[in-house]
Parts: C-alpha cells; sequence; structure tokens
C-alpha cells in the first residue's frame, strides 16, 4: 500500500476528518478511496468492546469477555513470558470481534498508594513497567492488532487529571516516569501511544512537541500514531503541530473544521496534516491489512489461563506454619469476598467477565469449609449479628481464613483514594476473629497497598491484588498447596501512608503537583532513608526455600566470581554479564525470582542506593541448581545528566547486587567502570575550593595558593594550630571546601589580587 499517494488522493476535509473519530470507537472511513474504518477498544487486562452507547468509564454494557488479572497483579509475576501470552490471548480476542487496536499496556509509575487506577499500572520502578509492558505489546502485537501504550506522561493521580500541570524536573522525568514508556517504546513498538489528560510542566500533554516529537519520535524513533485519551485534547489545532495524530472521540466535526480553517489560513502546514494521516492509516492498513477472517476464541481455554496467571501473580506475605492448608482439618473461609471476590477494578477498563469462580466454588473440589460473610461490601459499617456468626464459625474451627480487600468503592477510575486502610468494618472483624483463632490467614483483593494493623495477630497472608475471573480458584489452590505461591510485589508496602515519598506533595494543590521527591519513588526512598516497611520491594516467600552461590561477572574472556578478590574494570561502553547459581534447598518444587541491582559505591549526584537492573523467574524441583543469566549496559549504571543531556556514567566501583527482595540481598560483587565522557566544567570566581580540589586537573594550581594564603596567616612559625590554637588547621580546612574563589581576595589582606585569580581560573579552564 503506498500511503503517502493516498494521502495525496484526499481532500483537505477528508484528512482533517481523519485525524478523529467517527464516534466514540471508529476511525472514520474514506468509501471512495476504499479506505476503512476500524475500531479500538478498551483494555488492557481484558476486551471491553462495548455493544452499543460509548463510554469511558465502563458505564454502559460491553460484550461478554475474559477478565485476565489487572497489571497490579500479572506484574507481582515478575514473568515475561507469561504476559506475553496473555497479550497473544486478547490479541486473539481483538482479532475474533474486529478490533484493530486494545487500549493498554499501562505503564505510569506508582507513585502514591492513592492513586486510584494503581491497580491499572505495574510498578513503581520503570525497568520493571517497561520489561512487563514490552512482551504485553509483544504478545498482543503478534496477532496484528495493535496496542496503545498509555497514559503519556507523568499521569500519577486522577485528582483534577484532565486541568492538573505535574511539574517534574527534567532528571526525574527521564530516571522514573518517562523510562517505562522509552524502554517499552524501543523494544516492543507499540502501534500507538496514547496521551495523558494532564499538561507536564504547564504544557497539556496532548500539545506539547517535547514529548510527543523530540522524545517520542526523534530521540525513541517511535513510528505509530498518538492518540489522545477520551476527552483530553486542549487546542487541537496546536495538539496536531506538536504531533498528536487521532483525537478520541470524535468532536462531530468541530476539531475538523478547525483543521482545515487553520490550513487555508496558513497557520497550519498541510504536511503536518498529511504526515498526522499517513500515521494513522498505515497502522488502518497493517490491521485490515492482516485481519483474519472467521477468527474465534476459546473463551474456557482463556479462563484457564487467566487462572494461570494469576497463580504465577500471588504474593505468599507471611507464613508463620499454618500454609498450606490441611484439607481434612476443619476451616472457616470468612469474608464476603470468598463468595463473590473483587477482581477487577472500575473504569474504563472494567471487564463484563462471561465467568468468575469464587473461593467458594472453589474449594468444593478439596475440602469441606464452613462459611461466613462477616461484612457487608456495599457500605463500611459494623453488623454485630455478621461478626458474631463469623466468630462463632472460626473458634469451631482449626484454621479461620479471612477474605479481604478493597470494595469497588474504595478505588476506581475517576477519583483517587483517601486514606490507606481496608474498610473498617473488616479491620474490626479481623480482630475479632484473631482473639479466637490464633490460626488465622488473611487473603487480600486490593490494587493498591493496603496497612496491616492487625499483621502481628495473623500467621498468614497472601497478596491476590484484583486476581481476574479465576481468582478463587488460583487462591484456593495456594492455600492448600496444589500451587507454590511465586509472586513477589512489585510495589513497596509502607507502614503506614504518611511514610510515602509524595505523602506531602499528593494530589498537590488546585492545578498543580509538585513531583518534589524527585526520583526518590518508592524503594529508591526507603532504602535511602533506612526506613522500615511493612513489606518490600520484591519481596515475596514460598513453600520452599533457595540458595545462591557462584556469582560471577564476565566480560570477554574475564571472570571475576565468588571468592575471586580481582577487580574487574570495564568501560562505561562495555557489556558485562552476571550469572549466579540458585538452588532449590526445600522439599517441594518452586519457582523463584531472582533480582539484580546495581549501587554506585560513590557518586557527585544524589542517586539511590541501588536500583533493579534484572531479573529472571526460574523453575526449580527439589534439590535442583540452574544458573541464570543477566546482561548489563552503559544504561544500567547510568544517572540522566542535565547538562550533557544524556545518560552519564561516573568513574568508579559499582556494587552488583544479587537479592530475593531489594530489602534481602545475599550476593554481591564490585566492578569498576571508567567513563569514556568527559563532562565539561567551567570554573568561575564562585567556584568553591573543594570543587576545584576535587579535580585533578584543578588541584596542582589550587593547592598552591591555599598554602600562600596559609604561609601569609602563620609566616615560618609553625603551623595554624601552634599559631592560632588547637583545631584550627582543621577548622580552615573545613572553610575552605566551601568557600568561593573570590572570598580571597578579601580574606588575603591584599597579598592576592583579583586579577590573578581570574588568571588562575583562566589556566584551569584552558584545560578543563
Amino acid at each position: 500500500m503506498d500511503i503517502n499517494n493516498l494521502v495525496s488522493q484526499l481532500t483537505l476535509e477528508e484528512k482533517a476528518g481523519l485525524c478523529s473519530g467517527l464516534d466514540f470507537w471508529l476511525t472514520k472511513a474514506v468509501e471512495r478511496l476504499n479506505i476503512p474504518s476500524v475500531m479500538l477498544s478498551d483494555g488492557p487486562h481484558g476486551l471491553r468492546k462495548q455493544k452499543s452507547e460509548g463510554d469511558h468509564l465502563g458505564i454502559n454494557e460491553s460484550i461478554e469477555a475474559v477478565c485476565f488479572p489487572a497489571g497490579c497483579a500479572v506484574a507481582s509475576s515478575f514473568d515475561r513470558d507469561l504476559i506475553k501470552s496473555m497479550g497473544e490471548a486478547l490479541g486473539d480476542e481483538c482479532q475474533a470481534e474486529d478490533v484493530s487496536v486494545i487500549l493498554g499496556p499501562a505503564v505510569n509509575i506508582k507513585r502514591s498508594p492513592l492513586c486510584g487506577r494503581n491497580f491499572e499500572y505495574f510498578s513503581e520502578d520503570p525497568y520493571l513497567a517497561a520489561e512487563m509492558a514490552t512482551n504485553h505489546i509483544h504478545g498482543v502485537q503478534s496477532k496484528n492488532v495493535g496496542t496503545s501504550l498509555k497514559h503519556y506522561l507523568a499521569n500519577n493521580q486522577e485528582h483534577r487529571r484532565m486541568t492538573a500541570s505535574s511539574e517534574v524536573d527534567e532528571r526525574t522525568l527521564r530516571e522514573i516516569y518517562l523510562a517505562a514508556f522509552e524502554g517499552a517504546v524501543k523494544n516492543a513498538k507499540p502501534w500507538t501511544v496514547m496521551c495523558s489528560y494532564n499538561k507536564i510542566n504547564g504544557v497539556y500533554a496532548s500539545e506539547n512537541p517535547y514529548f510527543l516529537t523530540e522524545v517520542l519520535r526523534n530521540e525513541w524513533n517511535f513510528d505509530g500514531y498518538v492518540v489522545s485519551d477520551w476527552g483530553a485534547v486542549n487546542d487541537r489545532v496546536e495538539g496536531l503541530k506538536a504531533g498528536l495524530d487521532l483525537e478520541m472521540p470524535g468532536s462531530r466535526g468541530i476539531n475538523d473544521s478547525k483543521i482545515v480553517k487553520a490550513v487555508k489560513e496558513g497557520t497550519l502546514d498541510e504536511t503536518i496534516l498529511d504526515t498526522a494521516v499517513a500515521r494513522i492509516l498505515k497502522k488502518v492498513f497493517q490491521y485490515t491489512d492482516n485481519k483474519t477472517t472467521g477468527t474465534v476464541f476459546d473463551k474456557e481455554k482463556h479462563h484457564e489461563l487467566a487462572h494461570k496467571i494469576e497463580s504465577e501473580s500471588l504474593v505468599l506475605l507471611k507464613n508463620d506454619g499454618v500454609l498450606p492448608l490441611n484439607p481434612v482439618d476443619s476451616i472457616a473461609f470468612i469474608g464476603s469476598f470468598a463468595d463473590k471476590p473483587r477482581y477487577q477494578g472500575g473504569g474504563s477498563s472494567h471487564i463484563n467477565a462471561f465467568k468468575t469462580t469464587s473461593a467458594l466454588e472453589a474449594v468444593k473440589a478439596i475440602a469441606k469449609v464452613t462459611y461466613a460473610p462477616g461484612y457487608e461490601v456495599k457500605k463500611d459499617t459494623i453488623d454485630e449479628n455478621l461478626v458474631l456468626e463469623a466468630v462463632k464459625a472460626a473458634k469451631a474451627s482449626r484454621i479461620a481464613v479471612i477474605f479481604a480487600g478493597l470494595p469497588d468503592a474504595f478505588e476506581s477510575e475517576g477519583y483517587d483514594r483517601t486514606h490507606m486502610s481496608l474498610p473498617d468494618c473488616q479491620n474490626y472483624l479481623i480482630d475479632r476473629i484473631c482473639e479466637v483463632q490464633p490460626n488465622t490467614v488473611v487473603v487480600l483483593h486490593n490494587g493498591s497497598p493496603v496497612e496491616m494493623p492487625w499483621i502481628n495477630k495473623v500467621k498468614g497472608v497472601i497478596e491476590a491484588y484484583l486476581g481476574g475471573q479465576a481468582v478463587g480458584s488460583a487462591v484456593v489452590n495456594a492455600l492448600f498447596g496444589k500451587i507454590n505461591p511465586s509472586g513477589k510485589l512489585a510495589e513497596t508496602f509502607p507502614l503506614r501512608l504518611e511514610d510515602n515519598p509524595s505523602y506531602i506533595n499528593f494530589p498537590g494543590a488546585n492545578d498543580m503537583v509538585e513531583y518534589k521527591e524527585g526520583v526518590f519513588v518508592g524503594y529508591r526512598y526507603y532504602d535511602k532513608k533506612k526506613m522500615e516497611v511493612l513489606f518490600p520491594f520484591g519481596f515475596g516467600l514460598s513453600y520452599t526455600t533457595f540458595s545462591y552461590s557462584n556469582l560471577q561477572l564476565h566480560t570477554g574472556k574475564t571472570i571475576n566470581s565468588d571468592g575471586d578478590d580481582n577487580l574487574i574494570t570495564i568501560r562505561d561502553t562495555d557489556t558485562i554479564t552476571v550469572t549466579v547459581d540458585i538452588t532449590n534447598t526445600g522439599a517441594v518444587s518452586g519457582k523463584e525470582i531472582a533480582q539484580l541491582y546495581v549501587s554506585p559505591q560513590k557518586d557527585t549526584v544524589i542517586r539511590p542506593v541501588k536500583e533493579l537492573k534484572g531479573f529472571a523467574k526460574i523453575y526449580l524441583e527439589p534439590g535442583e541448581t540452574k544458573t541464570v543469566s543477566f546482561t548489563l549496559n552503559k544504561r544500567a549504571f547510568a544517572y540522566y545528566n542535565t547538562v550533557i543531556k544524556d545518560w552519564h556514567v561516573e568513574s568508579g566501583d559499582y556494587d552488583i547486587l544479587i537479592g530475593k527482595s531489594s530489602r534481602d540481598i545475599v550476593c554481591s560483587k564490585t566492578l569498576n567502570i571508567e567513563s569514556t565522557v568527559r563532562i565539561p566544567k567551567k570554573y568561575t570566581l564562585n567556584s568553591t575550593f573543594g570543587d576545584l580540589l576535587a579535580d585533578p586537573r584543578a588541584k596542582g594550581v589550587i593547592e598552591p595558593l591555599i598554602a600562600g594564603y596559609t604561609l601569609g596567616l602563620v609566616g615560618d612559625s609553625g603551623n595554624l594550630d601552634d599559631v592560632l590554637g588547637e583545631g584550627t588547621e582543621a577548622m580552615m580546612a573545613a572553610m575552605f571546601q566551601d568557600m568561593p574563589l573570590r572570598a580571597i581576595v578579601s580574606f588575603g589582606n591584599g597579598a592576592i589580587k583579583e586579577e590573578d585569580i581570574l588568571g588562575i581560573l583562566d589556566m584551569i579552564n584552558s584545560v578543563n
């Protein structure tokens, strides 16, 4: 298909029309040129194709489909292949339902536990989010169906999401908020990227040329089209100039006419419009030319896949010997979610699941349990009759399993949470059950972290998150040891909301939210502060145990292994391979997620203590050992330097850390890296002596100046302490550290003149 030739045959009005939707979900057609209309539909963890009236809040009915685990759950699997298989299934469903683009995945960073849409997002860590998104996209697009990577950019709250400005510095944007999008765009090439509602540093995302064109297209080589979030367009013409191609939903011709007028009046270059149309048509025909006719999908098979994904995503947070359960024991299932689980979030990603499997239904095949609802879901009030019934059931059993979590009203698209607590009625119920039953297990259904004031009273906790329509069977299998939980947290659970780094600046004032915590999001903050948390990033228990050994760093023929103190030195342009052996030292088979973090020993910029740069999930039989491998390049060691506008690795030593979580590092090796990039420094009269002394090029020039100044104070009579008193020399050294060069003129009693300092500066800067 010669797209450019096709564009040349379109009228101005037709071109403008192709840049907006026909209705809520369809693009426009041009029948005379055989340009078809195609459908976009909500995702990302299921197909929300609406039958008739469209909306973006999940209000109107959609077709029956399969609800897979939400992003909060599937990210905890740390399993690239698993999420790819989910993407493949979604692609098949889109082909069967004639959907050209499914909206998702969503890679916005979990800045605060309160964001109402956190359930849809993957992680607080951009590397993990990018890896999960990359494989999701690969899966969907392998079926010749497009994805729409969203919501670009810095869309981390629902409060005033259509007008608020996210105020974020450049380094933080690059290292945290852009990084997840960058990895997915470069590695998976999504067909579309969806711009967000909000402003970034005062400019709407829908009309921001820096992010839509300079970064997304010129730097990352994105070759698809940019679509607006539904209703995100502020100024259509400015948006088109900035790089926003498709407006959704359609504006019933209002914005199309503005585009036509702008071209006719000369305020919009028609070639910009042509480029946008070409981008859209390229993807329209990529779908229609590869449409699989007569495609059907097996809902039951996809239901089983949803079960498998949730089984791999469950996180065992606590187990004081109570799990797995014995089916011959007397067991009470307590909590309304045991009967009707909360398995997905509210809003545009709400799937009309063709069936659900509850824990109460699934357990029938394994054991006989007593059930008591314990609480009401639709209102947070304590019903003493329900509580007494639950207490009676728990007391009469050997073990109580409480199914708790956040009701639909507590977290949804459109608004943020106001606290991090479970409903009061549920916390009250858990306390009452623990008073009569020491063997209590809590299963959580929630889309984001919750406080657990009862954590020391219960013996077991399983985090199920929003686990999709098969969540009940996955949870029951984990409770009874039919599967071994292998998920790990993709986010930190703080002890309390106030500990979160964004707490003071979330959700901001009026139409502005300042990201003052900078790069210190999630574990990057808690680790830097050495702050106690409820559960750290990357944490998750198993019914077996694992040991790590034989950590090795490989670069070419050089190997640095356990017990080898020879330090490897590489250049920042080199690639290094890291291998480590993992052994299942327990009695049952299981999967382990090995995590690799990089930690700079010294730096001249403020950096996190460590950052995730690799992970691998492996299956091991009892006694079995396998080797996992990681490959690290320059980016794994770099920070974003705003002076050179690029990623930079400082020369120095870096620790390669292998951990079971961010707080459980089991082995490490040190690597020395030499930077191949020298950042030019321009010293002035306000540069400090400390900065100059830290620069080898300047140190030799500055030290005689300091020595001369000191000699002027004490003469030939001795050192500073002898002449001026003990401690004077240390005091002077500290003062020089932060003293600007210009100050020595004032303190030098005329011995050192400003022109002398300027001459020294010229000498230093000429070689710098």
